[in-house]
């Protein structure tokens, strides 16, 4: 409601919408439908039910009087009422929902889960990367729930520690033995068969966590955080995929 002003005019928009007012009663309502955005949003939810009454009536075996006499009543004050109110409910499930979504999103956002960074800090430009370590080092230091697979084929090794969340899963993963230039991304794998990607990064052509590298970054491993919406039993494994579809390394939830 938008005041006590004009109350009478809002609680009239389901009987607008089923077609029961009178000319100078729908005349009136007009007027304040120019001018009322409530109203027009309720009108849009209940605009195809009069449609949707009209055809009932006009399906074989409905002809009868009482059946027509039924389909023709004016519904009571009551029902009209119900049906805004069930139009309002349905309204504010949708806004609960959108802040749901909201609140997952900016969680993942503070936890960093595009924070990707080599053990010793920097980047390919040679720029020190302190918060970044802070963020997905740190944070995989600290998580005490971890799996770990290595790949028989491409030797590539990762490590997952992985958190529940209200909104899903935070992960970060530490892989080691892998060769560039890459384009990987953590793909979370549910036990529905539903697949997310969690984080996606660059490996450089000397690449990450190879112990005889003649390269001192190259030695590090990487370190990828990032966040499922599936909470940690909802998952069967996690893979690392590169962009063009090889798997590089499955890991076991």
């Amino acid at each position: 409601m938008q005041g006590s002003q004009g109350s009478n005019e809002h609680e009239t928009v389901g009987a607008y919408a089923l077609g029961i007012l009178d000319d100078a009663e729908a005349t009136a309502f007009e007027a304040h439908l120019a001018t009322c955005e409530w109203c027009a949003q309720q009108l849009d939810e209940l605009a195809g039910m009069e449609p949707m009454l009209a055809a009932l009536a006009d399906l074989p075996g409905t002809g009868t009087p009482a059946i027509a006499e039924s389909l023709a009543a004016k519904p009571s004050p009551r029902l009209v009422e119900r049906l805004v109110d069930d139009v309002g409910d349905r309204r504010a499930l949708k806004r609960r929902r959108s802040f749901y979504m909201i609140a997952a999103a900016a969680a993942l956002i503070i936890a960093g889960p595009l924070a990707v960074i080599a053990a010793n800090g920097g980047d390919s430009s040679g720029q020190k990367g302190s918060v970044a370590v802070s963020t997905a080092k740190t944070t995989f230091d600290t998580l005490s729930d971890k799996v770990t697979a290595t790949d028989a084929s491409t030797k590539v090794t990762a490590t997952v520690a992985m958190s529940k969340k209200d909104w899903g899963t935070l992960g970060v993963v530490e892989l080691k033995n892998v060769k560039g230039p890459l384009k990987c991304s953590l793909i979370a794998v549910g036990k529905n068969g539903e697949r997310e990607t969690m984080s996606s990064w660059s490996v450089p052509a000397w690449g990450y966590g190879i112990a005889n590298a003649t390269k001192a970054e190259a030695k590090n491993p990487l370190y990828a955080q990032g966040g499922a919406a599936f909470t940690p039993n909802e998952i069967d494994h996690f893979e690392v995929m590169t962009f063009d579809g090889k798997k590089l390394v499955a890991v076991d939830a």
